[in-house]
């Protein structure tokens, strides 16, 4: 597996794990109560930070393992792999644009702030993670 792979696997972990501890922490602060009342902000702020954190930890420590395994092909990449992150940024872009629209439209009926944020960060949680899977698959399957 080479690194773009690896990276790609990383950031697909981390946000699946990244999204799944943003909600149940939202869920748990609500307490069955209302979920505007939560104090999100900082929550989101330190979750965004932790997701990358864990990315980049991931990435690191699957690179270290696969470096004693393999020393040459550890860190290689070709034209292949740019074409795969290419591929997977599309895919990402599309579903941005699709959380904008949301985020557009909740503004235009006067949504709470809560619900504007959260759909942002729900789009670019889904469009790491839809990359991700894109990335993945290319790599898995080929690019056709």
């Amino acid at each position: 597996m080479v690194y773009h792979e690896r990276a790609a696997w990383a950031g697909l972990v981390a946000s699946v794990l990244t999204l799944a501890f943003y909600i149940t922490a939202v869920l748990l602060q609500a307490e069955g109560g209302d979920l505007t009342a939560v104090a999100w902000f900082p929550l989101m702020l330190w979750t965004i930070g932790g997701g990358i954190v864990a990315t980049i930890i991931i990435t690191i420590v699957w690179g270290i393992f696969a470096g004693i395994r393999d020393r040459d092909g550890a860190m290689t990449g070709d034209i292949r792999d740019r074409d795969i992150n290419r591929l997977g940024g599309r895919v990402e872009s599309g579903f941005l644009t699709i959380a904008g629209l949301g985020v557009i439209a909740l503004c235009a009926v006067g949504a709470d702030v809560f619900w504007i944020a959260n759909t942002m960060f729900l789009g670019f949680a889904v469009s790491a993670f839809v990359g991700g899977i894109a990335r993945v698959i290319a790599y898995r399957r080929g690019l056709v």
